[in-house]
């Protein structure tokens, strides 16, 4: 009676471990019918990396055009050259600003500040013109866009930022107390 219950004992046992090799076979694809597994194993990492790759080639973006690049001079009579231009949206924009002038910096420094269309701009005047530290932009303005560093007498400064997707005009000006006022300020367009 043992000796059954022994035999009961292993016969439980070696169905325990075929099962187990039964899933250890199908996860490796040593299955009896080899060739579905096989296939299968290989064909949906095949298919996933086909999705993948097919995905990430249609969200990948066009080669990039280079910046359109405004070029404005500053100068003691506190006027811009340039007083506007035209991008599209999302453009990539270069500005160069140029100070042509003479005095200095201190007394007629100049910079370029591209706002937002939707900022006030006498607000930001007036938040700049307590913020002689940061070049007369104060900061953590919401609604700048870009600007280049305050300039002295025949200094220059690039800033690159993209343009606006909603089409309108957005402001650029120098920041430095009353140059606006003067005239020392452009408008850039956004449309298709």
């Amino acid at each position: 009676m043992k000796s059954q219950m022994n035999d009961d004992k292993k016969c439980a046992a070696l169905a325990k471990i075929g099962e187990a090799a039964n899933k250890c076979a199908a996860f490796n694809g040593t299955f009896q019918n080899k060739k579905p597994m096989r296939n299968t194993l290989i064909k949906y990492p095949l298919y996933i990396i086909a999705l993948t790759c097919s995905a990430l080639a249609a969200c990948s973006q066009a080669p990039q055009a280079p910046p359109k690049e405004i070029k404005i001079q500053a100068d003691d009579k506190m006027k811009f050259d340039v007083t506007a231009f035209e991008a599209k949206p999302g453009q990539k924009i270069s500005i160069t600003l140029l100070n042509v002038g003479t005095t200095p910096k201190f007394s007629m420094g100049h910079n370029c500040v591209v706002l937002d269309r939707n900022v006030n701009v006498q607000t930001f005047l007036d938040a700049a013109s307590m913020a002689a530290a940061t070049d007369y932009v104060p900061k953590d303005f919401k609604g700048v866009l870009a600007h280049t560093k305050l300039l002295g007498p025949s200094e220059t400064d690039t800033v690159q930022f993209n343009a606006p997707y909603v089409p309108g005009e957005y402001p650029f000006f120098c920041s430095f107390p009353g140059h606006y006022s003067q005239g020392t300020k452009g408008v850039m367009t956004v449309k298709q």
